[in-house]
């Protein structure tokens, strides 16, 4: 059959270890055979950072913004010891906490289900998404090593030039500070991102933070979620027959263990990294949870929501096999290629998507799997699968559906 053509190019971030390897493979496989594919391609693997002084990260997102559509790899995050590692110059932050400070948005995540495999909590029948600001917060924050004893102080000059000064800590000895900031243009269009959100859904959607400790920081969340709320989607809510409410982090902890799951968790950026690690892991699988970045603006950004899965790759370099996941990196590609025909008006790409996601689902349910799934899989007669087998396999499915 002829492949399927595209008008818009999507934009492709490749990235590194054993996703990198995957992310080849799911391409080869699963995509080209079938796709005349379109994409503007920004390598963000490690090295190439270093090479640009990370300037591809920020041309990825500006590209973003141009193409609408993003398509991202999983990416290292380095630490001191990744420094060493791959002799870099600095420790370069977060691509993602980059990308999204410049896309702005909001980061959904959600489970992928299948049917062998249930839940941790044994409450849970229905998926949980948990919507993540992607903004600010520690991923842009300011730290400093304290040498010794003397007065931190946060200071803030308006452009008047007449300062605001507040002690932070006397310290007495070394120590450590960081500052975080965030805007109210962003917390309401993370707002709005997640009310709309829920109205597309119809499923109620609950906003925690700790506000009782942070009177000013966290407080700002609440307020303007309630502001946006009361003043915008009451009614649209009441029609809908879906709740919003506001409940304290640990609140929420508890109260979503008890649920039978069916709702939205929304959450500042660091709750919401830490938490939707959790409720995939919960789920099953951190490699069985998509991710979206949606802005304000109507840009969208892909990716699979765990790492690179550095002791495969490690095993990938020694010649040994490995049986890692790859059902997030790709749906990260479909989701992409989903959105890229919806906005472009192309059905047969939606429905090329829709096929490729319950191929590999089914591929699972049938029996065949990598090694993380076959230990969590209530099913009987099951076959344990290497990286690449497994992607051969949905392939073989896909073929058969179609």
């Amino acid at each position: 059959m002829a492949k399927i053509n595209m008008k818009t190019p999507l934009v492709e971030m490749d990235g590194d270890e054993m996703t990198r390897i995957i992310w080849k493979m799911i391409k080869d496989i699963l995509i080209l055979p079938y796709i005349d594919l379109k994409a503007e391609y920004y390598d963000l693997g490690l090295e190439y950072r270093e090479k640009t002084g990370d300037q591809v990260t920020i041309d990825s997102a500006t590209a973003t913004k141009k193409y609408g559509v993003a398509v991202k790899c999983a990416t290292i995050t380095p630490n001191a010891e990744r420094v060493k590692e791959y002799s870099l110059t600095q420790m370069w932050k977060s691509p993602n906490g980059t990308i999204r400070a410049i896309l702005d948005g909001t980061v959904f995540r959600a489970p992928i289900l299948v049917e062998s495999i249930k839940p941790f909590v044994k409450t849970w029948a229905k998926p949980i998404t948990i919507a993540r600001h992607a903004y600010g917060d520690v991923y842009k924050n300011v730290e400093y090593r304290v040498p010794e004893a003397g007065k931190a102080e946060l200071v803030f000059t308006n452009e008047k030039g007449e300062e605001t000064r507040h002690t932070i800590f006397d310290f007495k000895g070394p120590g450590i500070i960081q500052g975080q900031h965030n805007i109210d243009k962003s917390i309401e269009s993370f707002a709005r991102s997640c009310f709309n959100y829920a109205l597309d859904q119809k499923q109620d959607i609950w906003f925690a933070t700790k506000d009782t400790i942070s009177k000013q920081y966290d407080h700002r969340f609440k307020d303007i979620f309630q502001e946006i709320y009361d003043n915008e989607y009451t009614s649209k809510f009441k029609e809908a027959g879906i709740e919003y409410f506001y409940t304290l982090i640990d609140d929420a902890v508890a109260r979503v263990v008890r649920s039978e799951g069916g709702f939205i968790w929304a959450c500042k950026n660091y709750d919401g990294d830490v938490m939707s690690d959790m409720v995939a892991t919960a789920f099953g699988s951190l490699a069985m949870m998509t991710s979206v970045l949606v802005s304000p603006e109507g840009f969208y950004e892909y990716e699979a929501a765990h790492g690179t899965v550095q002791r495969h790759y490690y095993q990938h370099l020694e010649g040994k096999e490995t049986s890692t996941n790859s059902m997030a990196t790709l749906f990260a590609w479909t989701g992409a290629l989903r959105k890229r025909g919806e906005l472009d008006g192309i059905p047969e790409l939606v429905e090329y998507a829709d096929k490729m996601d319950k191929a590999s689902i089914l591929t699972i349910e049938n029996g065949i799997m990598t090694k993380d799934l076959a230990m969590l899989s209530e099913l009987k007669d099951k076959k344990t699968v290497n990286t690449e087998q497994f992607l051969l396999e949905v392939k073989k499915t896909f073929d058969e559906m179609r």
